[in-house]
């Protein structure tokens, strides 16, 4: 009788087939220093040059008299968890059980470091240390940390609440401004465009409030640095905290992390930011940058639509794409004043810009059978319905050029906040304690700016528009054999393998990078 299923071996026991395929999985038997994260090393040299490992010691110093992991050694963990795909404390177990990755990541750990240094680290170990990376209950040792039980008490049911961070957690925002001088050091940009918008992180922590969307959530406030890609201040928050509350300290801690050599800055947000002194603060001049030049999105309110219906039919224009065809959206200058804002002779002057698009003709959908339900505001304009916002700003610039700039803020700045969530671990949190989960969104924030690091400063311009997915497919998940020789580890991968080139180029490129002059 033929077994489709089992078979047999030649002493005459029965196995059992592992699939319906002839392919068998066995355990190695041996450390033969296989890695599946063959690119990591790539990432591991970027960090190196720009000295994160001592940026971290420096600036958090939760583990500096204390025996165990340090702080670095925590910190680069999880960031590594986080380029390399996991999403939460766990699966650090797949990064121990990686062979090949530990045995690289234990003959880098002393690299550069003295005598005397190397053996204090050392020291702090009274056992013989086992582990490569820190184990998940460490992990959430190390995150507890940064929680302040003193500050939730602060807390008022119903208002919007910061809790003030703590000294470590501050540390994040000085590593980061450490990178930022690294990125800056090496590719110098004098303009910083800097895009300021919240995200909703949805949870279901126990400890989580809710959001203006009616789900749990926290809101985080990010500032984008457009120019370099990267994010240059981020604020962790509660997700029932509006997303201008606020705004202006944020804005000015933002403005702090900015390297000396940046010269002049500006400013794109969406009606969040309409508040009058964050508009009177950028208008009047900044000790260090002067005027900080903005287009912000402006409220529609009743006020408004009276100046926009004021606007003559012929003072309209088309809004044009950058081929010169007609967007279908025209824009005009709009004579309006905020009651807010009153008349002052020495009070800053703003321009206000109105957008409209026809509405077009469709079938009404269920809830949005009246105008005044839809999702945006509208008005009726010449016997026609238009959609209509604003936009206020103190720049000087032709209205087409404004407004196709000010669009730009929804571009790269809000596809971060995807890759955020999505592709890094900031879409799930490791605890129902606020501090833990900021800390745990920084580090995210971290892993972020190192990946936008090395796409600017080692990669073809191609990889510019790539998603860490791609990326992991085609750079960082790649199979390969961690080796010994001559005291110096080698990683051998396919030599047919695409990235093999592209590995060897970008390593080279990293290397001629200047490191932080402090």
């Amino acid at each position: 009788m033929r077994l489709s299923k089992t078979n047999y071996h030649q002493r005459g026991e029965l196995i059992m087939s592992q699939g319906v395929l002839p392919i068998k999985y066995e355990a190695e038997k041996s450390k033969s220093g296989l890695t599946a994260f063959a690119g990591l090393p790539l990432y591991l040299d970027m960090a190196s040059k720009m000295d994160l490992r001592q940026s971290i010691n420096k600036h958090l110093s939760v583990r500096e008299e204390s025996q165990g992991w340090t702080d670095s050694q925590v910190v680069n963990s999880l960031i590594m968890l986080n380029l390399a795909g996991g999403d939460c404390v766990e699966d650090l177990k797949i990064l121990e059980g990686d062979e090949g990755l530990c045995r690289i990541l234990r003959h880098v750990e002393h690299h550069g470091l003295p005598r005397k240094e190397r053996r204090q680290l050392e020291r702090r170990w009274r056992k013989e240390k086992k582990r490569t990376v820190p184990s998940p209950s460490a992990i959430f040792r190390y995150l507890s940390v940064f929680h302040d039980s003193d500050q939730e008490e602060k807390r008022v049911e119903g208002k919007a609440f910061i809790p003030a961070p703590t000294h470590h957690l501050q540390g994040f925002n000085r590593i980061n401004k450490d990178m930022l001088a690294f990125i800056q050091q090496n590719k110098e940009e004098k303009i910083a465009t800097l895009d300021m918008d919240a995200t909703l992180v949805e949870t279901g922590k126990s400890d989580a409030l809710y959001s203006y969307k009616s789900y749990k959530a926290y809101q985080p406030l990010n500032t984008w640095w457009a120019e370099q890609g990267v994010i240059a201040h981020t604020e962790f928050r509660d997700g029932n905290v509006p997303a201008g509350y606020e705004q202006l300290r944020v804005l000015k801690e933002a403005l702090l992390n900015l390297p000396e050599s940046v010269e002049s800055v500006r400013l794109r947000s969406d009606t969040a930011g309409y508040q009058h002194d964050l508009l009177k603060y950028c208008s009047l001049d900044n000790k260090r940058f002067g005027k900080i030049e903005f287009a912000i999105g402006c409220s529609v309110t009743k006020e408004f639509k009276q100046a926009v219906s004021d606007v003559s039919e012929s003072d309209w224009h088309p809004l044009l794409r950058k081929d010169g065809s007609h967007s279908g959206t025209e824009w005009a200058e709009v004579c309006f004043v905020p009651n807010a804002i009153g008349h002052s002779k020495n009070g800053p002057e703003y321009r206000y810009l109105a957008k409209r698009t026809l509405l077009k003709e469709q079938q009404s959908l269920p809830g949005f059978e009246e105008p005044q339900n839809l999702p945006f505001p509208t008005m009726d304009m010449a016997k026609k319905g238009y959609k209509v916002f604003g936009v206020v700003t103190n720049m000087d610039w032709d209205g087409n050029e404004l407004i196709d700039w000010h669009h730009k803020r929804c571009g790269k700045s809000e596809e971060a906040h995807s890759i955020m969530k999505s592709d890094l671990a900031g879409g799930k949190f490791p605890s129902s304690d606020f501090g833990e989960n900021a800390a745990w969104w920084w580090i995210m924030i971290l892993s972020l700016n190192l990946n936008e690091t090395i796409k600017s400063m080692a990669m073809e311009k191609s990889w510019a528009s790539k998603r860490i997915k791609a990326i992991r497919f085609s750079l960082i998940n790649i199979a390969g054999r961690v080796m010994e020789r001559s005291r110096q580890l080698v990683v051998r991968v396919s030599k047919n393998h695409p990235s093999f080139e592209l590995i060897l180029k970008a390593r080279s490129k990293i290397a001629q990078l200047s490191p932080l002059l402090c």
